[in-house]
């Protein structure tokens, strides 16, 4: 027996506002709250309580009965599971680290122009999944992110790549994106930067890319947009490695891609892949 209760953050858990005191409080049956108890050797259990009111035949309140499922196995699980979670995390940034590392210290060293365009595109195009993946497995759980912490990560480490007169400018909506859309779409982003920054801003000259993460009804609306003039995809996707690699990711997430030059040249992807 115990008199000492404890929310699941530790904070201690006032008697009155335990869930069989609600349940005789309110009248009604407590489902999916969480709770610690301590015993009186001073160990703690997390259980979760089933408080279910007993009524008379008039339909009053006279007591109450009570189930606790001990989950202290079920919480070594998920506390086992966040460490290997974060030591695979701490091995896949590193790992990715080191591969863009070798990646940039590659273009550098090449006297190669095609090659040295070819390495510095992966380098980014790596930089890009890492921001994805910093964000992504830096929640419990690992299967969505914050849609706004998505897009500032990326574009921030997208910038870092671009040269210094350009600016981007982002703005994002709440929500979440799931972790199979998060890593295409960093990708996505990080080629429709690149080129914004390359054909939406003249040489020697201060230019700014705009970009949002709107709610729509049934999922966000990414865009991209400088004031440059422009391109049809119809006319450079033969010739442009990345176009076709956004509109590859784009099917593979579902999304529909499409450009606009009116007034200003305008990327845009609808896609589902979250939560609202």
């Amino acid at each position: 027996m115990t008199w000492k209760l404890y929310r699941p953050d530790g904070t201690p858990l006032p008697h009155d506002e335990c869930p069989m005191a609600i349940a005789l409080k309110e009248g009604r049956p407590v489902r999916g709250a969480e709770a610690v108890a301590e015993r009186p050797d001073g160990t703690r259990v997390p259980f979760i309580p089933y408080p279910t009111p007993l009524r008379d035949a008039a339909g009053n309140v006279v007591g109450a009965i009570n189930m606790l499922v001990d989950v202290s196995e079920r919480k070594q699980a998920e506390t086992q599971q966040r460490i290997l979670l974060n030591e695979l995390n701490h091995r896949v940034k590193n790992n990715m680290q080191m591969l863009q590392s070798l990646l940039y210290s590659s273009a550098k060293q090449t006297q190669n122009v095609d090659a040295k365009k070819v390495l510095a595109e992966a380098s980014g195009r790596i930089a890009a999944m890492a921001a994805a993946q910093r964000v992504l497995y830096g929640v419990t759980g690992a299967t969505r992110c914050s849609a706004r912490e998505f897009l500032d990560a990326v574009c921030h480490t997208a910038r870092q790549m671009l040269p210094p007169n350009v600016t981007i400018v982002s703005e994002s909506a709440e929500g979440e994106i799931a972790n199979d859309t998060a890593v295409p779409l960093a990708l996505i982003l990080n080629e429709l930067l690149t080129n914004a920054a390359k054909h939406g801003v003249r040489a020697g000259e201060r230019g700014t890319i705009r970009v949002a993460l709107a709610r729509e009804p049934d999922g966000f609306m990414l865009s991209i947009e400088d004031d440059g003039p422009g391109f049809d995809p119809q006319e450079v996707r033969g010739r442009s490695s990345g176009l076709r690699l956004v509109e590859g990711l784009s099917r593979q997430i579902r999304g529909q891609f499409a450009v606009t030059r009116t007034p200003a040249t305008r990327c845009t992807l609808r896609f589902q892949g979250g939560n609202l």
